[in-house]
């Protein structure tokens, strides 16, 4: 709300904050009436005042965010989408995008015109306009305007100056580090904060930093796949793995023995965990730092990818008052967001659920978490006995990695407990043949067994790019589609929006296998996996290749990405062909 007073013009600004004197301001009236330049940018190329100085002072006046434009708050990918000579008549360059928000520099940020073009140029529903110099923005559209940025030639332009962090206290993990609002930095900080940004931008799960022989390299995983990020130049890495380890509150003068670290920050409006692990090689230190973004989190079993059939038999599993369910997969296959997805299905004010991770990766409400250290000697079978005395109804484990665990998890789920749990095996029935290794009984795991999901991520085809193929022969014999040659199926042709690898996103592809009467007696009497894959089937299971064909047959992913997240060593994985026909539901 107004309070009346007039706005203070610039020069009066100026000298209020002490940036000039009267007699300074007064000579540059004078001089600025002859000449009929600004009076800002007269005195910024005096050399009165800063450019800095100068863009405060503007804002001020304005009411309108300002910024000095610097390499690392500008997306350079972002000036195509205008183009150079419309973003010279708008005196504007595009600096990031979150989702459908567009931030803008403008010389003139309250001209409604300018951001009405902006709008209809990029097709951003909002843009967010913040004042910059008109001479900074010309600067960043000559630079740019090639669209090839080399980031060695910009990172070592940087100069070292004194970096702005905004933090605030959070009850947990401590200081919450707010990226989006750092405006200055040195070229280490600068170049740690756009590799952390632009991984979460792109939900990005890991971002790995590694020595080279000429440098170092930073990479970062979508959707299972590693790709480039940048490449700093020589001489940069022990910097940039000391910046990390800084934000990661971990020891940066210990490089000889691995650590891990975590930390809290802030990103495009929404706060991020991270955590962070240091590994001693040949060349330096390795860092690898996993996001983990509550954003991309989803914890609807309904969202994940379940057939209907098999998310029907989860559901059933899952809602048996006690007993033991398994999830199983390779790591990063997706076991902890289902293991959540079920903990969402099962939560209720009446119901008492404890978990036991390592390490904690997100937050559920209404759930008690509780984090392995191992250090102090708080493993998962110590912290499992700990928790049957806290009169748990549902008890998650994050991962039953030895024998004791194992068993202190079956005797829960005997006595009377839901008990949640994954496991690393490459399909549902191989989870019964773990246990038995594990040395627990037949009669045991007959007996606390319920179900067991196996699962595999797989890419989804991107939007932007669908196209029509027709598979070679030797995939459809894999597939089991050998009948239907001459069938088009569907893939990602490669595009900007999925840096042309044809996928954007993934989705579950899940094997669900019902522990039925006939299957308990058959783990009773140490039945082989073989037979038990062969029962589950009769019992109305798909393997997971066979859901996954289902699933490319549906146009949803492409046939070659179903056999590479399917394929095992096992020679009896293949797809039978009445399998892998849409199913017809009972009536």
């Amino acid at each position: 709300m107004s309070d009346g007073k007039p706005k203070m013009r610039v020069g009066e600004l100026l000298v209020a904050d002490g940036a000039i004197t009267e007699n300074q301001l007064s000579r540059a009236l004078a001089e600025q009436r002859s000449s009929g330049q600004m009076l800002g940018e007269m005195l910024v190329t005096q050399g009165t005042i800063s450019q800095a100085t100068l863009v405060r002072a503007l804002s001020k006046c304005l009411g309108i965010r300002g910024v000095t434009l610097r390499h690392g708050l500008i997306d350079p990918t972002l000036l195509a989408m205008i183009g150079e000579e419309e973003a010279e008549r708008l005196k504007a360059i595009p600096m990031f995008r979150v989702r459908d928000t567009l931030t803008v520099a403008m010389a003139e940020p309250q001209s409604l015109p300018a951001i009405d073009r902006l709008r209809q140029l990029t097709k951003c529903r909002k843009i967010r306009a913040v004042l910059a110099l008109e001479g900074n923005i010309r600067e960043y559209i000559k630079k740019y305007a090639g669209g090839n940025v080399d980031v060695d030639a910009f990172l070592t332009s940087l100069a070292e100056q004194d970096v702005e962090v905004v933090e605030r206290e959070t009850v947990d993990e401590g200081p919450a580090t707010d990226l989006d609002k750092l405006v200055a930095g040195s070229p280490i900080v600068n170049l740690v904060n756009v590799a952390l940004l632009t991984a979460v931008k792109d939900r990005g799960s890991d971002i790995h930093i590694e020595p080279d022989k000429r440098g170092t390299r930073i990479r970062y995983r979508k959707d299972g796949m590693l790709r480039d990020l940048m490449k700093p130049p020589a001489g940069m890495h022990a910097a940039i793995v000391s910046r990390v380890k800084v934000i990661g509150r971990m020891d940066i003068a210990e490089k000889r023995l691995p650590q891990e670290g975590r930390v809290r920050i802030v990103a495009e409006g929404r706060e991020i965990d991270l955590r962070v692990s240091s590994m001693p090689t040949l060349l330096g230190e390795k860092i690898v730092i996993r996001i983990l973004d509550k954003q991309n989190l989803k914890v609807r079993l309904e969202d994940l990818g379940f057939e209907s059939g098999a998310l029907a038999r989860f559901q059933t599993v899952l809602k048996q008052p006690h007993g033991l369910v398994l999830v199983t997969g390779p790591t990063g296959s997706g076991k902890t967001t289902t293991l959540y997805s079920a903990i969402d299905l099962l939560r209720s004010p009446e119901v008492n659920i404890l978990t036991v991770e390592d390490p904690v990766e997100y937050q559920l409400d209404g759930v008690n978490q509780i984090q392995v250290q191992d250090q102090i000697g708080l493993s998962f079978a110590r912290a499992l006995r700990s928790i049957l005395r806290q009169d748990p109804d549902i008890i998650m484990v994050g991962e039953i990695r030895d024998e004791e665990t194992a068993r202190v998890a079956v005797q829960a789920a005997l006595t009377g407990h839901g008990v949640l749990a994954t496991l690393h095996t490459n399909d549902a029935a191989g989870a019964v043949a773990r246990l038995l290794d594990m040395h627990i009984e037949s009669y045991l795991v007959a007996s606390a067994l319920n179900g067991v999901v196996a699962q595999r991520l797989a890419r989804t085809i991107c939007s932007g790019c669908l196209t029509r193929y027709y598979p070679s022969p030797e995939v459809l014999a894999e597939a089991g589609l050998a009948q239907m040659a001459g069938r088009p199926f569907q893939k990602g042709g490669g595009c900007p929006q999925c840096h042309d690898s044809g996928f954007q996103g993934r989705l579950g592809v899940y094997e669900v296998m019902e522990v039925t009467s006939r299957i308990r007696r058959m783990i009773h009497a140490q039945a082989g996996s073989q037979a038990l894959r062969e029962q589950a089937e009769r019992d109305g299971s798909l393997s997971l290749r066979q859901a996954g064909v289902q699933l490319a047959l549906a146009g949803r992913t492409s046939l070659e990405e179903v056999l590479r997240v399917t394929r095992t060593d096992d020679t009896d994985e293949q797809a039978s062909p009445v399998a892998c026909e849409p199913r017809r539901e009972a009536a």
